[in-house]
């Protein structure tokens, strides 16, 4: 049985959507997943990158397309009162709590699901009863681990969210789930040269 690490940050709308997509594409499959909170700012930061959600005409795009990928595979989803919002206490909240899928699920729910605002103080109380984490959320140590996990992401290789690794090799994005799945399969592409053969670096263009 394969492990599939499950990089994600709630903030994102695709992590929400890769969650309840996951089961099904993989569907027949043998696997078990590690869920792998980390902190999207954190990736985007070292990486040199900017999120969706800050060059606005790509965010008005990413909540359409979100939106109807959404009703095309009937997932609830609504987007939240303040995004980008800081994600820090519910990251934090789940390594207290231990990620699993009950436990995230609960959070992408509390993000994605009612268009509620998720750093509300009342529903953060109420969802840190329901997760009854046993470590303190904003210990040094939860802290210490969290900053660790999203350092260890970024060494990998992993530069967003979600990213589904496997065997060492990531799976980037909603729409990579089924090159994940045939990877799990064991499909001959994946066997040969043409996984590293296709990323070889290329002479190009610099731009400044």
């Amino acid at each position: 049985m394969k492990t599939i690490a499950f990089h994600f940050d709630p903030i994102s709308p695709y992590a929400h959507l890769a969650f309840h997509r996951l089961p099904q594409v993989l569907e027949g499959c043998s696997y078990v997943v590690d869920y792998q909170p980390l902190l999207l700012a954190g990736l985007l930061k070292a990486h040199g990158n900017k999120g969706p959600a800050e060059i606005e005409p790509k965010r008005q795009w990413t909540f359409r397309y979100v939106h109807w990928l959404a009703q095309q595979h009937g997932i609830e989803l609504a987007t939240p009162t303040q995004h980008p919002f800081n994600p820090l206490p519910l990251l934090r909240l789940l390594l207290a709590a231990g990620p699993n899928r009950r436990t995230v699920q609960a959070v992408l729910q509390h993000v994605w699901v009612g268009g509620h605002d998720a750093n509300d103080p009342m529903r953060l109380a109420e969802l840190r009863e329901q997760l009854a984490p046993t470590r303190d959320p904003d210990g040094d140590e939860v802290k210490a681990e969290l900053r660790a996990r999203t350092e260890a992401a970024v060494a990998s290789g992993v530069f967003g969210v979600p990213t589904c690794t496997l065997d060492g090799r990531h799976f980037w994005g909603l729409d990579a789930l089924p090159m994940l799945r045939d990877a799990l399969q064991g499909a001959a592409w994946f066997q040969g040269p043409d996984w590293e053969a296709a990323a070889a670096p290329r002479a190009g263009i610099v731009r400044r």
